[in-house]
This record gives structure tokens, sequence and C-alpha cells, in this order.
């Protein structure tokens, strides 16, 4: 009797194995590169103690190589050119960049545990039995963020692969190019060390090093957008479905139906907080990093073409594929943002679509506690002051575009004075 208990557990676990091998697989379809990423860096949130030790060597020596390899340099190169405009302009574009990397960076470690149950979340999203044409949805938002994810780290591979090789072998220049202090080996960016560069080895280990800090920087900036993407449009995927429930409710199992929609209402409106708090530091400081690159990258675009700055076509076509790259990140925020607020609506809609006025007075009643708490819409926030969405975007772009004006003044007011050192 035993044995044949035992033989039937054992079938019994091998058809659950079966049931869930395909939801299992969708799940590790809808992840993996995200997760293959931030494991690499040791950025993925776990629950694990070994691998939370293995995450706080990992993130810290990548975080020393960032700074010491390349932020500290930048700012000090930043120092030692501080009046001459264009050059400044030049080091900003890098700079700028490697701080927020490092903001991510921490707030990712220091979210970890708060974002775990979210991951946890979503697995259990993936492998718990649903309708066909609820996975379909879920397919059809995780096919976007796959995407969206793809793309990222395409641009990124192609921006390090023309800054790295180009630069190496003299193509292009990293900075803006000067006739006083050109070094005879050009790095990656425009740093200044406490050492000599130009001999070898130095010049080799400092050219690896501060490869390892774009490759990670790289890296982190865009992982870090495409688990937000991630999380936004697999709540969205959850939103959606839910929308579908509460169109086709049971009226013969009205109560119950009503109350399982509800928790589940209450369970995505608790991710998005989490989600939101998580993120929110780090989208204030990604909204002024793209104003300043906006500001920065336009202004020297426009002064090249229009008082003819010597700007070879690479440099400036490298400076267009980074304020591109800027922009479409800043886009994929306020995108993501702005799908969040419109499903978030519509569950609102769709209370107010069913036909509750067939229902008892009773049960219409019930309805409205999932009409008033889906008539406040949720937002994700740049610092709980900014909504992301489209029109915080076309404000933000007004508004950069505005301060490229201010910047004119001091360009002339430059190459006044250069006039005159000249003259005299």
């Amino acid at each position: 009797m035993l044995y044949k208990h035992h033989k039937n557990s054992r079938v019994s676990f091998q058809l659950i194995q079966l049931k869930l091998q395909p939801r299992l697989t969708d799940y590790e379809w809808a992840i993996a590169i995200n997760r293959a990423c931030l494991k690499l860096l040791g950025a993925w949130p776990d629950n694990n103690e070994t691998e939370q030790r293995k995450f706080n060597v990992r993130i810290i020596s990548i975080l020393i190589v960032m700074i010491c390899s390349c932020l500290i340099p930048s700012i000090h190169a930043l120092i030692r050119i501080w009046g001459d405009f264009m050059l400044m302009i030049d080091n900003l574009q890098y700079t700028l960049p490697f701080l927020i990397v490092i903001l991510k960076t921490c707030i990712l470690w220091r979210k970890s545990k708060e974002l775990a149950p979210i991951l946890r979340m979503v697995k259990e999203d993936w492998l718990k039995f649903k309708m066909k044409r609820e996975r379909d949805i879920m397919i059809k938002r995780a096919r976007i963020a796959r995407i969206i994810t793809i793309c990222g780290y395409f641009m990124v591979v192609c921006t390090f692969i023309f800054a790295m090789l180009l630069s190496t072998f003299g193509v292009i220049t990293p900075a803006y190019v000067t006739n006083t202090s050109d070094p005879d080996h050009w790095l990656l960016m425009p740093t200044y060390y406490i050492y000599d560069t130009n001999r070898s080895p130095s010049y080799e280990i400092t050219l690896i090093l501060q490869s390892i800090g774009m490759i990670s920087a790289g890296a982190i900036f865009t992982s870090t957008d495409n688990l937000l993407g991630l999380l936004i449009f697999h709540v969205c995927g959850q939103l959606e479905n839910l929308k579908t429930r509460i169109l086709h409710l049971d009226q013969n199992d009205f109560y119950n139906t009503l109350s399982y929609n509800v928790q589940d209402h209450r369970r995505l409106i608790r991710s998005i907080k989490i989600i939101e708090d998580t993120f929110t530091l780090m989208l204030l400081g990604i909204l002024i990093w793209f104003s300043l690159m906006f500001t920065v990258h336009g202004f020297l675009i426009v002064t090249v073409i229009t008082q003819g700055y010597d700007l070879s076509f690479s440099r400036f076509l490298f400076i267009a594929s980074a304020s591109v790259a800027a922009f479409a990140h800043m886009c994929l925020y306020c995108i993501v943002g702005e799908i969040l607020v419109t499903q978030c609506n519509e569950i609102f809609e769709a209370a107010c679509e069913y036909k509750w006025y067939k229902l008892e007075p009773r049960k219409a009643k019930t309805l409205l506690i999932l009409m008033i708490r889906a008539n406040k819409p949720l937002y994700i926030t740049a610092g709980k002051l900014f909504p992301m969405t489209m029109s915080t975007l076309c404000n933000l772009i007004k508004t950069s575009g505005g301060y490229i004006s201010f910047c004119w003044p001091i360009v002339n007011e430059e190459k006044i004075f250069r006039s005159f050192s000249v003259a005299f």
C-alpha cells in the first residue's frame, strides 16, 4: 500500500510538472534577457543570502572601477577646463551619465529587498492557471518589453564599439579637439589622471579600466530602464486581464467573482506603489540629466552649424547618436507611464460599462467599491513631483529648448575674448 501510494504521488507530481512546464517556459522567455544581464552585473534582486553576498562583492567592484577610472578623472578634467565652454559641454556628456549610473546602482542595491516580492509576483502570475485569452495578453505585453530590451542592449553595444574602436584607431577623437593640450594617445573619454597615461603600460591599463567602466555603466543604465519597463508592462497586462474579467462578471456567483477581482486590483495597486517608490528618485535624476543633456547637445549642434566650429562629421555623428539614445530612454519612461495611466483608467471605464443597472440594488452597491478605487489614476513619478507622461516629456523638451538661447551670450563673450587675446 505504501509503495502504491508513493507511486501515485510521484505520478501526480510528474503530471503537475508537465502542466507547469509551458507556463515556466513562458516565464523564462519573458525575463531571461533582463535577468541574465542584471545577474552578470550582480544587480538582480535575490533573497538568497549566498547570492546576496556575491551581489555585494560584484557591485562594489563595479562601482569602484567606474568611480576611480571614469568619474573622478572626468570631474578632475572638468575642473581643469572650467571656463572653456565648448570643452565643458564635451566633458559633461560623459560626466553626467556616470553620475546617473552610480545613482541607479545605489538605488537598485538599496531597494533590492523591496523589489524581490514584485519579481515573485511576476513569476506567480506566469505560473498560475489562466485562460488562453489572458495568456495571449501577457505574451503581447512581454513581447513589447522584450523588444525594448533587445533594442536597448543593441544601442549600448553599437555605441561602445563606435567609441572604442574608432577612437582607439584614431578615426574619431573622444573630445572636442584643441591645439594646446592634445595627448599622444586618445582614451575613450576626456579625463585627467595624476599619472602619465601616454607611457606604456599605463595607457593600456587605463584604457582597459575605462572600457570596463563604460561597458558596466552602459549595461547598468539600460538594464534598470528595461527592468522598469518589464515590471510596468507586466502590471499593464494584469490590468488588461482584470478589465476583461470585470466586463464578464458571473452574475450567478457575483460576490465571489467581484471579491476576487477587487483583491487582485488591490494587489496590482500595491505593486505599482512599490515600483513607484523604488524608481521615483532614479527618475528624478534622469529627468534632470535629460534636460541638461538636451540643452547641452542641442546648443552644441546649433553652434557647430551656425558659427562654424571645427567639428568632424564622425564626431558630429557621435554626438547626434548620443542625443538620440538619451531621447529614446526618456521616451521609454514617459510612454510606459502613459500606458500605465491609460490602463488604470480603463479599469474604471470597464466598471462603468458593466450592466450594473440590471443587477439587484445590493449587488450594484458593492460594485461601487471598485468604481471608487479605480477612479483614482495611478502614476509613476519623478521624485513624487512630476508624473511620467507624454505631456511631461513635451513640457521638458520645450523648457530645455528655451534654455539653449541663454547659452548664446556666454559663447559670444568667449569668442570676443579670444579675438582680443589673438589681437594683443
